[in-house]
């Protein structure tokens, strides 16, 4: 066996773990994949004549590597928000009824939990690196202060400061099952077209945006009133042409994802609550994009 085959074999045997690690930090199995295979070239290219720990070390790549595709989807959203032309791309799992509750499933699809991955994207990426690599996978704050470029100490106040706003957050499944009554209640009340009990559960600022692909500029909807009637006349020629709606994870949080009646997913639905309402609503409806995004989940 030669050197290469070795440490692919040696990179294999920590794969397990490095794929928690990223999937972790970015929140999505897919992105996490993506993680894996930039920190095997990484590997592959680098010198290693140093290295005393290789598990250590390429926890140091992944979590690297992580940070700079944090970043790079930070401004991905921004450019695409500043521009008001494309949503950016969600990651998105598809609740099957018939594997549990959704509130169940979705925490096994995710070990972290579906609120408390909304706590973590609310952290810089030094404070979620730090959190997630102390916390849940033991390292060291000796270990974290290269790869956040902090000294020790201040990687202990990263974590600690990342550890208050996670203890804050509402239990996991509970909080999850709150979001998804809320969104149900929203799906349930557009599927009916009825206009009064969207107006009751949307945000009187509520925002839909609608990404219809095709070079179409971004479509945006202020007022409960404007996109209750939006939602629901929307949802009504759904009906007509014997689409069905399933409940899905967008980003970690409650949302669903609308079928044609061939099976072909066509629309993903993104829904933003806090407290009691509905305050946002992301649709993507170009067909190629959604194709690709919920393949990938």
């Amino acid at each position: 066996m030669d050197e290469k085959d070795l440490l692919a074999e040696r990179f294999e045997s920590h794969r397990a773990r490095l794929h928690a690690v990223a999937q972790r930090m970015l929140g999505s199995a897919a992105e996490a994949d993506d993680a894996l295979q930039e920190a095997w070239l990484r590997t592959s290219r680098a010198s290693r004549d140093d290295v005393d720990d290789l598990g250590a070390w390429l926890t140091t790549v992944v979590s690297r590597v992580c940070l700079t595709m944090m970043d790079s989807r930070r401004r991905r959203r921004e450019e695409a928000l500043g521009e008001e032309d494309r949503l950016p791309d969600p990651s998105v799992v598809v609740i099957d009824p018939a594997a549990g509750a959704p509130e169940e499933q979705a925490l096994v699809a995710d070990a972290v939990g579906g609120a408390l991955l909304v706590v973590l994207d609310q952290l810089s990426p030094a404070e979620r690196l730090a959190f997630v690599l102390h916390d849940l996978f033991g390292l060291s704050f000796e270990e974290i202060a290269p790869i956040v470029e902090r000294t020790p100490a201040a990687a202990r106040q990263l974590a600690s400061r990342a550890r208050r706003r996670v203890r804050g957050a509402e239990p996991p499944a509970a909080d999850f099952k709150r979001r998804r009554a809320i969104v149900d209640a929203y799906l349930a009340a557009a599927r009916e077209g009825d206009f009064d009990g969207l107006l009751n559960v949307l945000a009187p600022d509520v925002v839909l945006r609608v990404d219809a692909g095709g070079g179409v500029p971004l479509r945006i909807v202020r007022g409960a009133g404007a996109v209750a009637s939006s939602a629901s006349t929307g949802a009504r020629a759904g009906q007509a042409t014997g689409r069905s709606v399933r409940p899905a994870l967008v980003d970690g949080e409650p949302g669903a994802v609308v079928f044609a009646a061939d099976g072909t997913p066509v629309t993903i639905i993104g829904i933003a609550v806090a407290g009691d309402r509905v305050t946002g609503l992301d649709i993507m409806l170009d067909p190629a994009r959604v194709a690709a995004v919920v393949g990938r989940g």
